[in-house]
């Protein structure tokens, strides 16, 4: 292997992702695996277990811890869950979690906004809160959020979770600010019009999905393949100097 491409390893790193069941998220897990982390998902979802076997049935390292994180006792109980299942060290976290509510904004009701608010955002922070204080000591480490288009644009009937994705890029600006000299990188990566669950009323709907083919240069929705490259590059020393940014990925969307 040549020197450039030592500086993409991750063997001997140990990763948290959170979120690591939904449809970005475990494309990231395995990213993060076959560059050689070991991994904790925590996810609500119970396919998290199936995913975690599935990686454990392949030679990687991955254990899987089932939380909820629109609370946040569990933000914190699953945190100290993972950390203590990788040895009391975290190199990378990744913050995959979100949901996504569809309402007219004169109308989109309190509980929603809440959830999304709390689930995209909140656990956002607080994880990456909880991973700083054990990387600060240990000499720094990485940490990748999970923006959105809606970090860029305001979208339509989606006020809570633009918000909370302006939120997690600007979020993401401020934590790096606070930590890079301490040793931690803070980047978001953010998806473009992507084929996930989030998205189905849109792939559904001929004219919306009409509207943002016409506009994505590459002529097809992303998958969650297409982000592992830039979560590898990300987690890994190759990017030492690379902190504060919010990276699309999104097939040339916003150069439109």
């Amino acid at each position: 292997m040549s020197k450039i491409l030592d500086k993409f390893s991750l063997s001997g790193k140990k990763a948290i992702v959170v979120g690591g069941a939904g449809d970005l998220g475990v494309a990231m897990a395995e990213a993060l695996s076959e560059a050689g982390a070991e991994i904790v998902i925590i996810d609500l979802d119970d396919k998290v277990f199936g995913i975690c076997e599935n990686l454990s049935n392949q030679g990687y390292k991955a254990t899987a811890v089932k939380a909820d994180v629109i609370h946040r006792s569990q933000i914190k109980s699953s945190f100290e869950t993972a950390l203590s299942t990788l040895g009391g060290k975290v190199d990378i976290l990744v913050n995959s979690a979100g949901i996504q509510r569809r309402y007219r904004s004169e109308v989109f009701p309190e509980k929603d906004w809440d959830d999304v608010i709390s689930i995209n955002l909140n656990a956002t922070f607080f994880y990456c809160q909880l991973a700083a204080n054990i990387m600060i000591p240990n000499g720094g480490g990485k940490i990748i959020n999970i923006a959105s288009m809606m970090s860029f644009f305001g979208g339509i009937t989606i006020p809570a979770y633009a918000a909370s994705k302006g939120g997690v890029a600007q979020l993401s600006k401020c934590l790096s600010n606070d930590w890079a000299a301490k040793g931690i990188t803070v980047n978001a990566i953010a998806p473009g019009y992507m084929d996930t669950q989030l998205n189905v009323a849109l792939i559904n709907d001929p004219v919306r999905n009409a509207e943002a083919l016409n506009r994505i240069p590459m002529k097809r929705w992303g998958i969650g393949a297409d982000l592992k490259g830039l979560t590898v590059f990300l987690a890994s020393p190759a990017s030492d100097y690379i902190s504060g940014t919010v990276i699309p990925v999104d097939g040339g969307y916003l150069a439109r």
